[in-house]
């Protein structure tokens, strides 16, 4: 399938992945960060199914279990805490009745605290006022290929900063909130700052981990990141996220890092 959007519903909370959602590592595979939106987008109308109480989604931690493949998925979802102003939500993504990614979200009551807000980094220069810059050259895939993607300054090794929007929806025929469109850009974060060659060496990432201090707004996020490779085979990318408004919170993945065999 090849329709505009990440992902094809075909029945209860299972969808189709479309050839947007291809890998960088592995065109055969989904990249985590469209599958990483559709578990959000599932949360999202699992919580929709009740009133609204006003709690907001403030970190959502992913574990990537298995290889997820360009094949159909199920997402179930689940309150595993109940409570009245703090609820934790677990959602697990399932290919041929096999789990492959695991996602636990903290959801948080609502207060008024705009009179002690503050603390945030500065906000990133705007994207309008950048030009655009292809990452298909270094990386292959559906994924890569969908997105906008501006740099703020000349990317480094194991440093960038840069905007991106993708011209690609969510779910074909639902309406993803932007919580979620925010979410589903998030991963390429380990992309943007590469610190090696990925035609030598893998760093691919086994979690993701967001926390959000206020909720995103607008169709672009802003990653600020830095990648830190370890002397054991073990990286971390660690990205302060913004929307054009400025910085609305952090993510966090740890990296699993070897040299490609022809490198070795």
């Amino acid at each position: 399938m090849d329709t505009g959007s990440y992902y094809e519903p075909v029945g209860e909370n299972r969808y189709v992945p479309t050839s947007h959602a291809g890998g960088a590592w592995d065109p055969d595979e989904q990249h985590f960060s469209p599958l990483g939106g559709l578990i959000a987008h599932a949360i999202d109308r699992y919580l929709a199914g009740r009133p609204d109480d006003g709690r907001m989604l403030s970190r959502i931690s992913y574990d990537i279990l298995g290889r997820p493949t360009l094949a159909e998925c199920e997402i179930r979802v689940a309150t595993i805490r109940p409570g009245r102003t703090i609820e934790l939500v677990e959602a697990v993504v399932l290919i041929a009745e096999r789990p492959v990614v695991r996602a636990r979200a903290w959801l948080l009551g609502p207060f008024d605290t705009t009179a002690v807000a503050g603390g945030a980094p500065e906000a990133l220069t705007p994207p309008d006022e950048l030009a655009p810059v292809a990452l298909t050259p270094v990386w292959p895939g559906g994924y890569i290929a969908s997105l906008d993607i501006r740099p703020v300054s000349a990317p480094r090794p194991g440093r960038a900063t840069a905007w991106l929007s993708s011209r690609v929806g969510l779910v074909a025929g639902e309406d993803a909130g932007p919580l979620a469109s925010f979410i589903a850009l998030v991963d390429t974060a380990n992309g943007v700052a590469a610190r090696q060659p990925p035609t030598a060496w893998m760093f691919p990432n086994v979690d993701l981990t967001i926390h959000l201090h206020r909720r995103p707004e607008g169709r672009w996020v802003g990653l600020d990141t830095s990648v830190t490779f370890g002397p054991t085979g073990q990286g971390i990318t660690s990205t302060v996220l913004h929307d054009v408004a400025g910085a609305v919170g952090h993510a966090q993945q740890i990296l699993t890092v070897r040299p490609l065999p022809a490198a070795e």
